[in-house]
């Protein structure tokens, strides 16, 4: 019998928690440095948050692949591909909701494919955003694992981020392929998608999440199957958690000796940000191990993430839906003193102008203190769903 390790649903949860605490502070003008993604090179505990997440889903997946070697090629295919393009699918739906927006003279239109914005320029849907990468990851990564077993995995992912690497080089910007400019993966998701279907974020047309980008992403939950399927096969030992720990180490070092030639970077996902952010999440679920099921150090705070772990997908979509839904609800704000209008918010955002704004001069702290307001909000919800054993699954 499979032995319950509710350390890895303590993982994933705090890792859903933290998600929705870095996407949703009550100002991105004012916002803690730990908070904020790294300018472009380096690694803030922000961008820990994504790849923890994948590692994770690798995590799950070694656990259900044994049922899918037993049932056969057919079965793998059709439950793999369903799941890809349900959460594919919900990704770009939650880019394109809430269907509808403000036009220029106040009233509600049906939001197109593709639409002139109020400074005349062409805006459309985003094609790639997280829950994508996260549904090309697991595919992928799937394939890999079930047709190339546990060392032909290991031999692909490495030939994945060595390729991935040199291809960075080769295609890229000569004087500098890791820069905003100079990312080759760029060309290709305008090309393949149109410009107006890319994230504009950085300013240009980029983006973060996009399609050969996600490549060392793939990796990040072949990793993550490693180590869940070696968790399962040493048992609740102390070899285990020494051997983790051992290789969670060298993975860490391994990416910071890479990032000398090969930049850690979480916006193109290089091949050494996912060598190096694997070993964070290997010496983290160490931890958590130890704690957890070997020193049974557990109780509220467990049970405050074990339920964010057990509906993640599902929250992580309602975080990202609400406050796009409750924008089109418009509260008189203030008056613009130039144009004499009305300036409007969200009821969310009225929550933080005139509550969290106001807890202190510097701004940071409002900002921070709604972002919290918005984990316990959820974390509500999901408690509920937990308590009435509602778990909705893709």
């Amino acid at each position: 019998m499979k032995q319950r390790y509710y350390s890895l649903d303590v993982f994933r949860g705090a890792t859903v928690a933290l998600m929705i605490l870095v996407n949703n502070p009550g100002s991105w003008g004012h916002i803690y440095a730990p908070l904020e993604h790294a300018a472009w090179h380096g690694c803030t505990p922000t961008d820990l948050v994504f790849p923890f997440f994948l590692f994770a889903v690798g995590n799950a997946m070694s656990f259900v692949m044994p049922t899918f070697e037993k049932e056969g090629n057919a079965f793998f295919l059709k439950k793999v591909i369903k799941r890809t393009l349900l959460i594919f699918i919900i990704g770009l739906f939650l880019n394109w909701s809430p269907f509808v927006l403000y036009n220029p003279d106040g009233h509600l239109v049906m939001k197109g494919w593709e639409w002139i914005t109020k400074t005349n320029t062409i805006a459309g849907i985003r094609v790639m955003g997280v829950l994508q990468r996260i549904a090309l990851s697991y595919f992928f990564a799937s394939c890999i694992v079930y047709y190339f077993k546990t060392k032909g995995a290991f031999v692909v992912s490495g030939i994945i981020l060595l390729v991935y690497w040199f291809m960075g080089v080769a295609l890229g910007n000569a004087t500098d392929p890791y820069s905003l400019q100079g990312f080759f993966g760029t060309n290709v998701d305008i090309n393949l998608f149109g410009q107006a279907h890319v994230y504009h974020g950085e300013g240009v047309a980029f983006d973060p999440e996009g399609l050969i980008s996600t490549t060392a992403a793939i990796v990040q939950v072949v990793f993550g199957y490693f180590v869940g399927q070696y968790i399962q096969q040493k048992g609740k030992t102390y070899e285990m958690l020494s051997n983790l720990f051992v290789a969670g180490i060298v993975l860490l070092l391994a990416g910071y000796c890479w990032d000398m030639v090969y930049p850690i970077n979480k916006k193109i996902w290089t091949s050494s940000y996912t060598i190096y952010t694997t070993g964070l999440a290997i010496i983290t679920i160490t931890t958590l191990i130890y704690l957890i099921e070997f020193k049974e150090v557990k109780g509220a705070w467990s049970k405050f993430f074990d339920v964010f772990g057990k509906n993640p997908l599902f929250i992580f979509v309602l975080s990202g839906f609400l406050p796009r839904l409750l924008g089109l609800i418009r509260i008189t704000n203030s008056i613009d003193p130039i144009t004499n209008k009305p300036v409007y918010v969200s009821p969310f955002g009225w929550f933080y102008e005139h509550i969290c704004k106001n807890i202190a001069t510097d701004l940071r702290v409002g900002s921070l203190f709604y972002a919290l307001c918005m984990i316990a909000f959820y974390w509500s919800i999901v408690y509920v769903l937990d308590k009435k054993k509602i778990y909705i699954k893709v």
